[in-house]
């Protein structure tokens, strides 16, 4: 599974150049981008990249691809899977082989590229590993009990989080789809620009985003040789 691939980000000729390395020169005019008198827009720097391994996180909310993973098999129809971490970064998940704990840092895991949805301060890793302790000692996470569409991982999370009592994030997991509005979807919209730029990369080399004004003066360049045609 791949892991951080360093997106780098360059501006030249009023534009931003993505890559995963460092371009020796601009692909708009071939120009050296690395000399004496270079013509950086803005120093060159490193995307943030939106994924963790989910045992490295402590009392969190964690989401990943059912299959496959997010930089190479998601898109908008993926099915998603909801689990959480213990302040141990032990994973605690729930799907149709029932309740399952496990502490996996060998690189071969599922979850090694994982969003974090939410997580909570340090002052309440006590409450949350011993209200989560207290849950799954309960029979109703078995599995027998899955149910695909009405008792998944999904409400195994959602259950757990109205017991936390964590304030907002306790009272909107009272509702499904208010909680995916609000903390999964703006997580899973940052992760989509992230992925696309990254493919862009991948199947191109690199991949060139124009200023507004670059955009129409090109556009208009092209306009005008075609009607010369």
């Amino acid at each position: 599974m791949i892991s951080d691939p360093g997106i780098l980000c360059v501006q030249h000729c009023s534009a931003k150049i993505f890559s995963f390395q460092l371009p020796e020169s601009c692909p708009l005019c071939n120009k050296k981008i690395l000399n004496g008198n270079n013509n950086f827009g803005l120093l060159p720097f490193r995307l943030p990249y939106p994924f963790v391994r989910a045992s490295q996180t402590q009392a969190a909310v964690i989401l990943r691809p059912t299959n496959g993973d997010f930089l190479n098999d998601y898109n908008n129809k993926t099915d998603l899977h909801i689990a959480l971490t213990t302040s141990q970064g032990i994973i605690v998940e729930f799907d149709r082989h029932g309740l399952k704990r496990h502490l996996t840092r060998d690189g071969k895991s599922l979850w090694e590229q994982s969003l974090v949805v939410e997580s909570v301060s340090e002052a309440w890793w006590h409450h949350w590993d011993e209200i989560l302790a207290k849950m799954c000692k309960q029979g109703n996470w078995t599995e027998a009990a899955y149910k695909k569409d009405t008792h998944n991982c999904y409400t195994f999370v959602l259950t757990f989080l109205q017991a936390l009592g964590y304030g907002e994030l306790s009272r909107t997991a009272r509702n499904k789809t208010l909680f995916c509005e609000k903390f999964i979807c703006p997580r899973t919209v940052v992760a989509g620009k992230y992925i696309s730029l990254y493919r862009k990369i991948r199947d191109n080399g690199s991949y060139v985003h124009l200023s507004s004004n670059k955009s129409n003066n090109r556009a208009r360049a092209n306009m005008a040789t075609a009607l010369k045609q």
